[in-house]
């Protein structure tokens, strides 16, 4: 397992293009000139030494050494022992809207970044349980099985978008059956369903059959409500630009509201509550205190331990690099002449 200690370094990778950019326009400059001066063969004879393919081999050398060095500030860490901890936690599943009506801007940016935003909150509160994503629109997806991984759920969570489900709509309904195959331990006895959405239900199956299945396994439902009673058109944009509003079939444009009476009704029968999410902090911290009113089961999670700096070896590499870079000379070497790696032409 390989962990990094200071990613924001790795910006610094962006000076090799950079470098690379300006040898060219150096190179090409110089061949230009080069040429108003005297043509190629009468070059080869004044400078009979000159090796045309030395430049190109030190730069390679310089951005090794570069590129190892930056490795170094990084510092990449490996776990060298895998142990086995024993934690306490619930097993939480958390339900994302990822359909159209999920980008209107009736709470900025807009409805799914808010939505983001509060599960990756959530998440940061949470210590020991397992957690699993599902992105929903007009059919249902897995996005992340039930882990214990939080860096990746907020990555996955990062990744949602309104485009990545071609059936449009809001399948609820779908969204609580595909949760209920969510929970591999049998003998968890806290298993929890949040579902984030505006609650505009287009699905023509009934949610409260789905809701029963899911209390009948044991799932308690909890809803965020994302998005005003006021409501917002729905903007399209391409690139961060808009270009139209989203209109239904009459050509009339859409306006879409939050519908809490839906988003109550499914709570009230998961045995659970509905949260308002218009603010962050105060639907975080009620969620909070509700997991830590949840007794907690008892499991085994493997996980590596005693990471060991590996900076040492890029930055050995990277030093060495750049003291090789020195001795390349432009010139030609005596040795390297005659094996003529480069296959360049003498003068005769």
């Amino acid at each position: 397992m390989i962990q990094l200690d200071e990613k924001i370094y790795f910006y610094l990778l962006f000076i090799i293009p950079v470098i690379v950019v300006m040898f060219l326009f150096l190179m090409i400059w110089k061949k230009r000139t080069q040429k108003r001066f005297a043509d190629t063969s009468l070059l080869r004879r004044l400078t009979p030494t000159r090796s045309y393919y030395k430049g190109t081999l030190k730069l390679i050398v310089f951005l090794l050494g570069l590129s190892g060095l930056i490795m170094g500030l990084v510092n990449p860490k490996i776990g060298t022992k895998l142990e086995t901890v024993k934690r306490e936690g619930v097993d939480i599943v958390f339900a994302v809207d990822v359909s159209k009506s999920m980008l209107a801007e009736d709470i900025a940016p807009n409805r799914l970044e808010k939505a983001k935003r509060l599960v990756s909150e959530i998440i940061n509160q949470l210590a020991s349980d397992r957690i699993g994503i599902i992105a929903y629109a007009g059919q249902a997806f897995p996005q992340l099985p039930i882990t214990t991984d939080y860096g990746a759920a907020k990555m996955f969570l990062q990744s949602m978008n309104t485009d990545m489900l071609t059936s449009q709509g809001t399948a609820i309904n779908q969204a609580i059956e595909l949760a209920t195959t969510f929970y591999d331990d049998e003998e968890q006895t806290n298993r929890v369903l949040f579902i984030i959405s505006d609650g505009e239900d287009h699905s023509e199956d009934s949610v409260a059959s789905a809701v029963e299945k899911a209390v009948d396994e044991g799932i308690t439902i909890y809803t965020i409500g994302v998005g005003t009673e006021k409501g917002s058109v729905i903007p399209i944009k391409k690139n961060g630009v808009m270009e139209s509003l989203k209109k239904d079939a009459q050509g009339l444009v859409v306006i879409t509201k939050l519908n809490e009476e839906v988003l109550t009704e499914i709570a009230n029968e998961g045995n659970g509550e509905y949260i308002d999410g218009t603010n962050t902090e105060a639907a975080v911290e009620f969620i909070k205190e509700e997991l830590l009113q949840m007794d907690k089961k008892e499991f085994e999670a493997k996980q590596f331990a005693e990471y060991k700096d590996q900076f040492q070896w890029f930055l050995g590499a990277g030093l060495l690099f750049l003291f090789l870079e020195i001795f390349i000379l432009d010139r030609k070497t005596k040795w390297l002449k005659k094996l003529n790696l480069f296959n360049e032409k003498h003068p005769e």
